[in-house]
């Protein structure tokens, strides 16, 4: 075999492969016109390369990011290295769909593309090369994976029965505002407050009615709420709620708006209206208090005056009276 044909041989081999690899290849110049177009990008985009060679390519393909793409490409033209455009910065550069089975839920495929230099003989960088690798499979995966540990995460923070955060995660919430405080000295108050006669309630409906009262109770507590605060089931029939940046006035405001809604709302039970009222007491924070245990000690305190005072009401811990 002469020197010639082994050449055009490898030439042959070389075009075959280029053409038949399972990845995208594009060749630009510096015009960003489309010297290289191989199979992969025919099959997935449609175009085949004869049509598209020498064609502008973000004229060919207008719902390109053309601004970021371009400062990505003279990049790689300027400094002649290459760069990375990951799935997880860009799902996609180019906009092909998905017709993976495993990943049928995905509408386009993900892309990962590197931008690579090419020289010629005389070590000018005259070309850019882009490499588009399939990565559906595995941008999917990460995507359920990921959504799995918030699902079981939430799940870790939450109460089944109400959707508030549990005793756990809240308690963690009163810490970090406590630590707050101490750093910055915010403003922030606790109230305390649990349902009256709760226990009449689930003697006389049955248990179920009383875990009807408490997620009646919750969904009225959450309507209540601004994105700042943290409430929580503390247990049983008890919730806790911290509110940031509110001082123990404002606060007292917030817990009777709270205690009348509940008072006036009406929740019926298999027929049976059910009378709810509850007893909140609270505690701003102070620079006397040696912890967040403290700090929920002293709201739990003005909780059972307002219980002690004949319930439905809401008192304001005062150091004081409690002494």
């Amino acid at each position: 075999m002469s020197y010639d044909q082994s050449a055009m041989n490898e030439l042959h081999w070389l075009i075959d492969m280029v053409q038949t690899i399972e990845v995208g290849l594009v060749v630009l110049d510096k015009n960003f016109d489309i010297q290289l177009w191989n199979g992969f990008m025919e099959n997935h985009s449609g175009v085949s390369p004869n049509s598209i060679k020498g064609s502008n390519l973000f004229e060919q393909f207008d719902y390109l990011p053309a601004s970021w793409l371009k400062q990505k490409m003279e990049s790689v033209f300027l400094l002649k290295n290459r760069a990375f455009i990951s799935w997880e910065q860009r799902p996609y550069v180019f906009k092909f769909k998905n017709y993976r089975p495993i990943t049928g839920r995905a509408d386009f495929m993900y892309q990962n593309v590197t931008l690579l230099p090419l020289s010629s003989l005389t070590g000018q960088i005259t070309h850019i090369s882009l490499i588009v690798y399939d990565v559906t499979d595995v941008a999917i995966n990460k995507l359920q994976l990921k959504a799995a540990n918030e699902r079981l995460e939430h799940l870790s923070q939450t109460d089944g029965l109400t959707q508030l955060h549990n005793r756990r995660h809240w308690q963690m919430c009163m810490q970090k505002e406590f630590d707050r405080h101490s750093r910055y000295g915010d403003k922030t108050s606790l109230v305390m407050f649990d349902i009256d006669h709760f226990k009449k309630i689930n003697d006389s409906y049955g248990h179920l009615a009383g875990d009807k009262v408490i997620q009646h109770i919750s969904h009225l507590l959450k309507q209540s709420l601004r994105e700042t605060d943290c409430a929580g089931r503390y247990g049983g029939e008890e919730f806790s709620v911290v509110l940031a940046n509110t001082c123990a006035k404002d606060a007292l405001n917030f817990a009777d708006r709270l205690r009348k809604k509940i008072e006036k709302s009406e929740l019926v039970f298999e027929g049976e209206s059910i009378k709810i009222t509850v007893s909140m007491g609270i505690c701003e924070i102070n620079d006397q208090l040696d912890n967040s245990g403290q700090w929920l000690a002293y709201a739990d305190q003005a909780l059972y005056r307002a219980k002690e005072s004949g319930r439905n009401n809401c008192v304001i811990y005062d150091q004081d009276s409690a002494q």
